[in-house]
């Protein structure tokens, strides 16, 4: 062996590498830990998000769903959620929707007793997160 290059490394001696399953270890708990905070956090703010869906009457013109949409706008804690803006074909079949995230037993009863003055609503419909 040529006098420049260092020794090769022999076997590691007793105790020597104990630290590295042990760092390994808390390094996966840790990262482990993290993940299901930020899963958590990430479950309990779509769990808070709610919904009322207003369906209506087949054959229902966009102009009296606006018409219902502006009329219960006032009540509160529910407020509608944005018009689509891409003017498809299928916007055409959208039922209206308010977001009902902090609204009150009180605040969706008028909700209802809104919607009831017009009688092409059909039902209306408390959803949460994926349609639930």
């Amino acid at each position: 062996m040529p006098a420049s290059c260092p020794p090769p490394p022999g076997p590691p001696r007793a105790g020597q590498r104990r630290w590295l399953p042990a760092a390994w270890a808390a390094l996966a708990a840790a990262l482990a830990l993290g993940l299901a905070v930020a899963g958590c956090s990430t479950f309990d703010a779509a769990f808070g998000k709610q919904e009322a869906v207003v369906q209506f009457r087949p054959q229902t013109p966009n102009s009296v769903r606006l018409k219902v949409r502006a009329a219960c706008s006032h009540v509160p804690q529910a407020t509608p959620e944005p018009l689509p803006t891409d003017h498809l074909a299928s916007d055409m079949l959208n039922d209206v929707r308010y977001r009902v995230d902090n609204a009150s037993d009180g605040d969706l009863a008028k909700l209802q007793q809104c919607l009831q003055k017009f009688p092409s609503v059909v039902g209306i419909e408390f959803n949460g997160p994926g349609g639930s």
